[in-house]
């Protein structure tokens, strides 16, 4: 059975941006109210009263669910070491019997030079490789019976570390990711593990994002 309750929350989930503001107590309820009404009521297809819609609005904003936002900041307030790197190559493989023996190639090529990123991330159907710009000429040496997909340069990496707990807490990334969409900011790619991850944008954009990334810890 459809309820103003029930229409309202699945209103709020399909707006992301404001689910945080509402656990935040930034909107103006009785506005909001007046704002959504027309699509409470399409979706009950029957008239509904501003003030219940404002009643299970607040309902929504004191919910555990939306609590866990703040539970979400604790755990970004204890943030580590953020580490950017720049001049940077992502290369696309496709997934072949050889790729591996030229990974581990290019790995004993670089093995003993300082001042080098390398990383690589590998899926079903194709495997990236993330390297310095200084060392891209031994990818394109060993890789060139890969079959390369793309190869985007000028690109800069944001390393985040994150504290040991934000396995247990449910929207750790999605928090992140939406703030660096709220300014604007393309990811090409992203590379994790338990605990930290790894993004890569434009170099234009790497100001921005670690602007963003390091306004987290003081939410």
């Amino acid at each position: 059975m459809r309820t103003i309750a029930s229409e309202v929350t699945n209103y709020i989930k399909t707006k992301p941006f404001l689910s945080t503001a509402l656990s935040q107590g930034i909107i103006n309820l009785t506005s909001l109210a007046r704002e959504i009404q027309p699509s409470i009521e399409k979706g009950l297809r029957k008239p509904a009263k501003s003030g219940a819609i404002v009643m299970a609005l607040k309902r929504i904003s004191d919910s555990l669910e939306f609590i866990s936002t703040h539970k979400i900041i604790g755990v970004l307030k204890n943030i580590g070491d953020i580490t950017v790197r720049s001049s940077l190559i992502d290369y696309s493989f496709s997934i072949s019997e050889s790729l591996l023996f030229s990974q581990g190639k290019l790995l004993s090529k670089i093995e003993n030079l300082k001042d080098v990123f390398y990383t690589s991330s590998r899926g079903v159907a194709e495997c990236n490789i993330i390297v310095s710009k200084n060392i891209s000429h031994f990818v394109d040496e060993l890789f060139q019976n890969e079959i390369c997909n793309s190869k985007t340069e000028n690109l800069s990496s944001i390393t985040i570390k994150l504290p040991n707990e934000n396995v247990t807490i449910p929207g750790i990334y999605y928090f992140i990711f939406q703030r660096l969409s709220w300014e604007g900011v393309n990811i090409n790619e992203v590379i994790s593990t338990s605990n930290e991850f790894t993004i890569l944008m434009d170099e234009t954009q790497v100001n921005i994002a670690f602007g963003v990334i390091k306004d987290l810890k003081s939410l």
